[in-house]
């Protein structure tokens, strides 16, 4: 059986390890991503490099989005001339983070021209992307799902949580544990260092424990290293957490703490943040406190 032809629009930091394990698994992979140099990259696994993202939707059975938000792939889709480009029976699979209402219009669009369409955004990050662990929550219908189970398999694990949107709706969830998380991990360690214990001892105690997270471990880490080189940026979580709350006031929840995770990512950016890791949240708490964690410089993005 032919393995369906994939346009991978979308071959940043996560995209781009994402197409490679494609390739690896043997799928034919048209890739394009706007600085065409990171889709270039992909041509010696033996990606087919497109000038446009109507030429790599074309003749594709399979369009993979992975781009940077919900309005950037609606232009890409519906203005960059991709969907013109798609024939009938073929499936659109937005994997990028975007608004649940975005996402249940786009599949409603698409159902009219004959086209499938899921929503499913990833988690994971760079580190997953790469290792082919993501974990993958798609919203759509059970027969668009299946189908693309195949296609899911390299890049990590997939589940289906619902009707279109629901992928986008269970990332929200994701990212309100992820940014809440990050805040907590950054203010006890910011405690530990303020009261006299060893933060980074204090760290150690806790894995294994109840407070124990890959957030604890992962940016944990970072923040006692004053490593803040991006591996996902905090102006990701800034973006995710404006939807998180226009998300909560269309369904008529408060969630105090998400809202305070939010005004921090939004003033770490605001303080020239934005490219920073998402573990510079601890330079905000730090300002808010006027203490500091560790002793060493500020390892920052150029």
């Amino acid at each position: 059986m032919t393995e369906p032809r994939i346009a991978f629009l979308g071959t940043g930091l996560m995209g781009g390890p994402m197409a490679a394990n494609l390739l690896k698994a043997g799928f034919p992979v048209a890739a394009w991503n706007r600085t065409l140099s990171k889709a270039e990259a992909l041509r010696p696994a033996g990606a087919t490099v497109a000038p446009s993202a109507a030429a790599a939707a074309g003749g594709a059975d399979v369009v993979i989005t992975m781009l940077e938000g919900g309005p950037v792939v609606e232009t890409v889709l519906f203005e960059g001339g991709v969907v013109p480009a798609l024939k009938r029976g073929s499936l659109v699979i937005d994997m990028s983070s975007a608004e649940p209402q975005r996402a249940r219009a786009h599949a409603q669009k698409l159902a009219a021209l004959g086209i499938g369409y899921l929503d499913a955004p990833v988690s994971g990050g760079t580190p997953g992307a790469k290792a082919g662990t993501l974990a993958i929550m798609a919203g759509g219908s059970e027969a668009d799902f299946e189908r693309a189970l195949p296609i899911f398999a390299p890049m990590g694990r997939p589940t289906r949580v619902g009707p279109a949107g629901s992928g986008q709706l269970a990332k929200l969830c994701n990212q309100v544990i992820v940014s809440v998380t990050m805040a907590a991990v950054g203010e006890a360690l910011l405690l530990a260092s303020a009261g006299g214990a060893d933060p980074v001892a204090v760290r150690q105690a806790l894995s294994g424990g109840f407070a124990d997270s890959k957030i604890l471990q992962i940016h944990g880490g970072h923040m006692l290293d004053r490593s803040f080189i991006p591996g996902g940026p905090a102006w990701t979580l800034r973006k995710d957490g404006r939807t998180i709350l226009a998300a909560a006031r269309e369904f008529g929840v408060t969630l105090p703490m998400a809202e305070r995770a939010n005004q921090l990512f939004e003033q770490l950016c605001a303080h020239g943040g934005e490219k920073y890791d998402s573990a510079a949240i601890l330079l905000e708490l730090e300002r808010l406190s006027g203490k500091r964690v560790g002793t060493g410089p500020d390892r920052l993005p150029i």
